[in-house]
This record gives structure tokens, sequence and C-alpha cells, in this order.
């Protein structure tokens, strides 16, 4: 199954959550933080959304930086996906 997002939607792969702390201490399920940084997987094409012009600005591949706990979580084929707005996207990452 392929997912195509609509308008200004962007679809991310999260990134996998700390399994320990910098300083060796391992986290249970319930106390690993949500993580914030993502893989850009498909990008909408943009256009009029509530009467303005959006014209993407992420790419299929950027890593990305959302609001913590913006957009609607899917999974498919045991993959974990997150749907968001462009706008819940805060930066991308380079290295």
């Amino acid at each position: 199954m392929k997912l195509k997002p609509l308008a200004d939607r962007v679809i991310l792969r999260m990134a996998d959550a700390e399994e320990k702390t910098k300083s060796g201490i391992i986290l249970t399920g319930s106390a690993k933080e949500k993580p914030q940084v993502a893989e850009v997987i498909e990008v909408g094409p943009g256009g009029v959304v509530d009467g303005k012009e959006i014209v993407m600005t992420v790419k299929i591949g950027d890593k990305v930086v959302t609001n913590k706990y913006s957009g609607t979580e899917i999974k498919i084929d045991d993959i974990e996906y997150v749907i968001v707005k462009q706008s819940d996207i805060l930066a991308v990452v380079s290295e």
C-alpha cells in the first residue's frame, strides 16, 4: 500500500525513540520521549489551501524537526508514519 498526501500534507517516518540516556540508563517504554526528528517519505503537491498559495519547501529524503505532538499517526505494513501539515515542520536538519 502506498500513501500519497494531499494539498500541504507531508508523510514522515519518525526516528526511533532513544533506548537509553547519555549516561547509560535504559529507558522503559513509558519513559521514552517521543522523537521530533523524522524523514520525509512523501510530499503533497501544495496549491491553494484556505485561500493561500502553499509552495512545498521540503522534499523526499529531508530530515526534519516537527512539533512534538502534531500530526496523525498511521501504521502500514508494521511501519509507523505521521501525516503533518507542512506548517507543523519547524526546521530541516542538515549535516
